[in-house]
């Protein structure tokens, strides 16, 4: 349950003034301190709580929650092994598979979208639960979510539904709001794949 860095707080803080004047309906959040957090600062300027839901929380990783992907690979290497393979559905012990995750957090997203039919709401959750959501959503095979999209911190993606069972996404991954900071595209993404984009050049422009 880590908190914001200072960094994270100026990333939210931007998102918060690039989205002050939408027209945003309701706020819902995964209940760790780093999105609720994120989410007050989201709020704040549309005078609304912010709904905790733990639908939304990050995956679990059970006995290797809190170590650096080189140290799991280390202390608990043929369960790294078995969870690289495929993470959608190999849960580490104590902890939960990608399909655990979509399982949770897919009937929840729904829910909102038939509470709030014809409204813009906020959803602040973590970087493998939206793109698994995401997977779910437009009908991309869940076993590769890892290595076919990814997230900057603080960035904002919209999925726009017609109803429950039609979705299409329409941004993604949009920082436009690091632009003070020198640049609005996001950072490279070493060290957050896979190991099979890790090797060689794969995956660098």
């Amino acid at each position: 349950n880590a908190a914001l860095s200072d960094q994270g707080r100026e990333q939210a803080q931007s998102l918060a003034k690039r989205l002050a004047k939408e027209s945003l309906s309701a706020f819902y959040a995964s209940p760790l301190d780093r999105t609720m957090e994120t989410a007050s600062m989201l709020a704040n300027p549309h005078q609304k709580p912010v709904q905790s839901d733990p639908a939304f929380r990050e995956i679990d990783h059970g006995v290797w929650e809190g170590l650096t992907r080189h140290e799991a690979e280390t202390k608990f290497g043929e369960m790294y092994a078995r969870w690289e393979a495929d993470p959608f559905n190999y849960a580490p012990d104590g902890g939960e598979s990608g399909l655990s995750v979509t399982a949770r957090a897919m009937p929840a997203l729904l829910s909102l979208v038939e509470k709030h039919a014809g409204e813009t709401i906020c959803v602040i959750s973590h970087k493998a639960t939206i793109r698994l959501l995401l997977s779910a959503v437009l009908g991309f095979d869940p076993r590769t979510y890892r290595d076919h999209l990814d997230l900057s911190p603080a960035s904002l993606t919209i999925l726009d539904f017609r109803d429950a069972c039609h979705g299409r996404l329409t941004v993604f991954n949009d920082v436009a709001h690091y632009a003070k900071d020198g640049g609005a595209i996001p950072p490279p993404p070493e060290g957050r794949l896979s190991k099979v984009w890790g090797k060689g050049n794969l995956g660098k422009s």
